[in-house]
């Protein structure tokens, strides 16, 4: 495992209702960082504001694909809202 070096795109830390909406406990989470990796995943369409309303399933790492180079469709891209 590779850990992330400084300019990472994501915070070391998030909050509990970031993962789980309905979580009682509101402390924030750390997140382990590492060096970004092109995962597929397969999701349902339903969409919540920002996130997938159910959990998405992972199918398998791509590693032939760089992660700087992969491009959200533009209704999933909300760094452009």
């Amino acid at each position: 495992m590779n850990w992330a070096g400084p300019g990472h795109p994501w915070p070391e830390e998030i909050s509990e209702s970031s993962l789980n909406r309905f979580s009682k406990d509101k402390g924030p989470v750390r997140l382990t960082l590492v060096e970004p990796v092109v995962v597929e995943v397969s999701a349902d369409v339903a969409w919540s504001g920002t996130s997938f309303r159910h959990p998405v399933t992972y199918r398998r790492v791509r590693p032939e694909l760089d992660p700087s180079e992969v491009r959200l469709p533009p209704e999933l891209d909300n760094r452009h809202r």
